[in-house]
């Protein structure tokens, strides 16, 4: 029998009613002759809720105790499955991480998936057709029989992860949007569904602000070349949508020079003004931001007409940016510069398209375009298949709109 992992958002399995609405959708799976394992996420607004508990007895709490608490919303979820499944006359379980187990490692509430031992669901697919409904976002570091979670977003991990453990035709991750859009349709009404997007540029989407589908899901789909589906758990179950497909590039027949445009309000920028130029300043600038675990993006450095001085601008997380500032105004002494500004009222709009690879002038154009729109880019990078443009929060709309429109993306 060919095998098939179902993974289901908080959103999808926010109360009892459609938590049978997605047994139908299981059970469709099921009577089209697979074997079916489900993932699945605490009911929408359970974990945060679980998280303020948390935070409600301890400040300073122990991370393993966290993850023991917020592990436990996907429990109900699973348990409450298995039974909506049961009541259909359909056979099945529910299965923790630590039962199956996914063994992972021991960085609690950022564990990363080691090894998953499938034989127990295989096992239940050989002798009764079985369906298996595990708890998403949590694994168990074996040495110390802790439980842990993968992070916010890691339900995707644990079903891609599954997916490719179990030799699974497809992983189709169920949401509450029908697929992946050429933008944020809430910005662009023109936004498209994407039939097909190759698993470099889901990546990069990801990363840089499409809330779709998790980063570190998408890079094992990419490394074990699990086919992927994103679709909506709102459809009829009788009658659902394809979605859209993360597949190999070479899956696909016709690739755009631009696939979509995305953006992410999380971001701050941070200038350091006449700081020396001589060598070992950028290490001093980067390594003390590393260490704070501060993640830098962008990195612009212009020279001053002297030559003795430059003026260095980068991004970070915005959530990084007072903990940022506060590492360099430490190291002020080492790093020897003049005077730090920053902004947090900027946004970072990126094109990606693996088209891109192949065509000349595809980020000229835009900037082009954005300079028509009287909009300022304070920084760029790019790379192979994206380039992103960091500007003034207040021109967001106006920046995706005109990216949209420049590279064809409204025409269906």
């Amino acid at each position: 029998m060919p095998r098939l992992v179902m993974k289901f958002g908080g959103t999808s399995v926010a109360t009892v009613e459609r938590i049978r609405n997605v047994a139908r959708h299981v059970k469709r799976e099921v009577e089209a002759g697979y074997d079916v394992a489900v993932v699945v996420s605490a009911m929408s607004g359970k974990t945060n809720e679980l998280v303020g508990w948390v935070k409600e007895a301890s400040p300073l709490y122990d991370s393993k105790e966290y993850d023991v608490v917020v592990a436990s919303g996907e429990q109900v979820t699973s348990g409450l499955l298995a039974i909506a499944l049961q009541e259909m006359g359909l056979r099945a379980r529910s299965w923790q991480g630590w039962q199956i187990p996914i063994m992972t490692s021991d960085a609690h509430g950022s564990a990363r998936i080691a090894a998953i031992d499938g034989t127990g669901i295989l096992d239940g697919f050989s002798k009764g057709k079985e369906i298996a409904v595990v708890s998403g976002f949590q694994g168990m570091h074996q040495p110390t029989g802790r439980v842990t979670t993968l992070g916010r977003g890691g339900s995707d991990t644990s079903a891609v992860a599954l997916a490719a453990a179990i030799q699974a035709e497809r992983c189709d991750i169920y949401t509450d949007v029908d697929g992946v859009y050429t933008t944020d349709p809430r910005i662009v009404s023109k936004a498209r569904r994407l039939d097909k997007v190759s698993y470099e540029e889901m990546l990069e989407m990801a990363s840089l602000g499409a809330k779709v589908l998790q980063v570190r899901s998408v890079e094992l789909a990419m490394m074990h070349r699990v086919p992927t589906y994103v679709r909506s758990s709102f459809d009829d179950p009788a009658d659902p949508k394809l979605g859209t497909l993360i597949c190999d590039e070479e899956d696909i027949m016709e690739q755009q020079v631009v696939t979509g445009i995305a953006y992410s309000r999380d971001e701050a920028q941070i200038t350091l003004r006449n700081v020396a130029d001589k060598p070992g300043i950028a290490a001093s600038i980067f390594v003390p931001l590393a260490e704070a675990n501060v993640n830098v993006d962008m990195i612009i450095q212009v020279v001053s007409d002297d030559t003795t001085t430059t003026d260095l601008t980068f991004t970070v997380p915005a959530a990084d940016y007072e903990r940022a500032c506060a590492v360099l105004n430490e190291h002020k002494g080492e790093i020897e510069f003049k005077d730090l500004q920053g902004a947090t009222d900027v946004v970072k709009v990126s094109a990606i398209g693996v088209g891109m690879r192949s065509h000349a002038g595809v980020a000229a154009k835009a900037f082009k375009a954005l300079a028509d729109k009287g909009i300022n880019i304070r920084a760029i990078t790019t790379s192979e298949i994206k380039f992103s443009v960091l500007i003034d929060s207040a021109y967001t709309e106006l920046a995706v709109r005109t990216l949209h429109s420049l590279y064809g993306l409204d025409q269906a």
